[in-house]
C-alpha cells in the first residue's frame, strides 16, 4: 500500500479558508505558520509543501480574492444602457463583499491589502469597471476621465460595502444609502443630455 496523501486538496482548501479568515480579522505579524497549521488542522510542513511558507498563502488568498470579484463583475451584462450598466456593477460588486466578507477584508484592507498596481494578469477586477466607464463615454452619457470616474465610484462603493460589514449600515437604510449614493456618483458624472434617462438597476437582497 502506498503512503496516504496528507498534503491533498482537501488541506490545501482548509489552509485557504482558515487564513482567509485570520488574515482578515488579525494583524499580520499575529498569523504564524504554527496558528494557520493548527487552525486547519494540520501540520507546518503542509503550508511549506503546499504554498512555500506564510508569504505564498498570502498570495493563494489574495489571488483568490481578486479572481472571485473579476468572476462576478465579468458576469454582468454589458449589453443595457451605459449607465444602467455601471449601476449592475455596483451591485454586483456590493454583493461580492457581502457575500464574501473575509476574502474583501484580504482584498481591501486585511493583512493582504489590495495594491491596484500590483500584477493581477487578464482577471483584473477593475477591467470591467473601465470597460463600461469607456462605453459611456463613447456613448457621449459621461464626460470626464475614465480613471477620475472609475476612481470616484470605486470611492463610494468601498465606503458602503465597508460600513455595511462593520455593522453601521443595515436593512432599509442600507438600500437607500446604496441607491442614493452610486446615483449620486454616476449624475455627478453624468452628462446634461443623460440625466433625464438616468435610472438604475434593482439592488439584490
Amino acid at each position: 500500500m502506498g503512503r496516504p496523501r496528507t498534503n491533498d486538496a482537501a488541506v490545501r482548501e482548509r489552509l485557504v479558508a482558515c487564513a482567509t479568515e485570520m488574515f482578515a480579522t488579525r494583524p499580520q505579524e499575529s498569523v504564524t505558520v504554527r496558528a494557520l497549521a493548527a487552525a486547519a488542522g494540520t501540520s507546518t510542513a503542509a503550508v511549506y509543501t503546499l504554498f512555500q511558507g506564510k508569504d505564498g498563502l498570502i498570495r493563494e488568498v489574495r489571488d483568490q480574492a481578486v479572481a472571485g470579484l473579476f468572476q462576478d463583475l465579468s458576469a454582468v451584462p454589458g449589453s443595457g444602457p451605459a449607465l444602467d450598466d455601471l449601476y449592475a456593477l455596483a451591485v454586483a460588486y456590493r454583493r461580492w463583499g457581502r457575500e464574501h466578507r473575509h476574502l474583501y477584508s484580504v482584498l481591501f484592507g486585511g493583512a493582504q491589502s489590495f495594491v491596484p498596481s500590483a500584477r493581477v494578469g487578464d482577471r483584473d477586477p477593475v477591467r470591467p469597471l473601465v470597460t463600461a466607464i469607456d462605453r459611456a463615454l463613447a456613448d457621449g452619457v459621461l464626460a470626464g476621465g475614465t480613471t477620475q470616474i472609475a476612481v470616484s465610484l470605486w470611492v463610494a462603493l468601498h465606503g458602503l460595502v465597508a460600513l455595511e460589514l462593520a455593522g453601521a449600515l443595515e436593512g432599509a437604510a442600507a438600500e437607500a444609502a446604496f441607491r442614493s449614493t452610486i446615483d449620486a456618483v454616476l449624475r455627478g458624472w453624468a452628462t446634461p443630455a443623460a440625466l433625464p434617462a438616468l435610472r438604475h438597476a434593482d439592488t439584490a437582497s
